[in-house]
């Protein structure tokens, strides 16, 4: 009896990896412990919860532990495992992108009502900064009638987008170009209904505010829009303006900390506001801004 106490059942596992997780400082230690446990059963996390008393082969267990030592060690859960869930949907991901956050759902919700005004047809949308396609890809499955050119400046990261598109089926509606901002489209492109980017928006002043295991894990590219957090953005805007279509909106994700700041971007441009949105903790997060017809 007392062998069969300690044999390492899932609950048992779940419940030492949460412990040790709360001692190391993670704020989602469950959760990090469920989503481990179940990558390396490969089965989904609600059953966990039927088959604690159930002891994982030797292997398994040896992947998991390996894996808790890293997660331990500040790496996110996300790069571990290699996907991540973003508007219900499952993306690859690795460290040459960005982590999807529900944040950045709102700018694809946005974008949804944004085309429901739109009589066109295709929809013509561009993604700035696509990373690992999350929003692009999320808005090729909702909107069907769009077409979408996603951009990235790093070539890493757009193998990274390339492969979600075909894992989801929507390389005919998006297309991917390297570059800098909307100067990676090829001369000539034509003028779009809505732009639509998630781009760095922390300044380098705040760099001391942000979390270790970001620094440490995330790309760099991905995180600073400059001194001020402000700058790319401010190029993204001044670009947009001749590449939206009269009526078109520009829809952005940027930080509570420098939301007023863009604001004053938008106001300071040919674009008007028509819509600032809070993300689900209350804090103004996404602005959507309409060139005139």
């Amino acid at each position: 009896m007392a062998e069969a106490t300690e044999q390492w059942t899932l609950k048992r596992l779940l419940d030492w990896t949460n412990d040790y997780f709360e001692k190391v400082g993670s704020e989602s230690s469950r959760l990090d412990a469920e989503v481990l446990l179940a990558e390396a059963l490969q089965c989904q996390r609600i059953e966990l919860y039927t088959r604690f008393e159930e002891v994982p082969p030797a292997e398994t267990l040896t992947e998991y532990r390996a894996w808790v030592k890293r997660r331990g060690a500040g790496e996110p859960v996300a790069y571990i495992v290699g996907h991540k869930e973003f508007y219900s949907i499952n993306f690859d991901v690795t460290p040459n992108v960005l982590i999807p956050r529900p944040e950045t759902e709102h700018v694809v919700v946005a974008a949804i009502e944004a085309a429901k005004t739109i009589d066109d047809c295709p929809i013509r949308i561009i993604d700035v900064g696509t990373g690992s396609a999350c929003v692009a890809i999320a808005i090729a499955k909702h909107i069907e009638s769009s077409i979408i050119a996603a951009t990235d400046i790093s070539t890493e990261a757009l193998e990274v987008a390339r492969a979600n598109a075909a894992k989801h089926e929507v390389t005919q509606q998006v297309r991917f170009f390297t570059g800098d901002l909307l100067d990676a489209l090829p001369d000539g492109s034509k003028p779009v209904h809505l732009i639509v980017s998630n781009p760095p928006y922390i300044g380098r002043d705040e760099i001391d505010t942000v979390e270790e295991t970001v620094l440490k894990y995330e790309p760099e590219m991905a995180l600073f829009g400059g001194e001020q957090g402000t700058e790319i953005i401010q190029r993204l805007v001044d670009q947009s303006v001749d590449m939206l279509l009269p009526g078109g909106k520009l829809i952005f994700e940027n930080s509570p900390d420098v939301f007023d700041q863009c604001l004053e971007i938008i106001e300071n441009s040919p674009l008007t506001l028509a819509e600032s949105i809070k993300d689900f903790a209350g804090l103004r997060r996404v602005i959507v801004a309409e060139k005139q017809a």
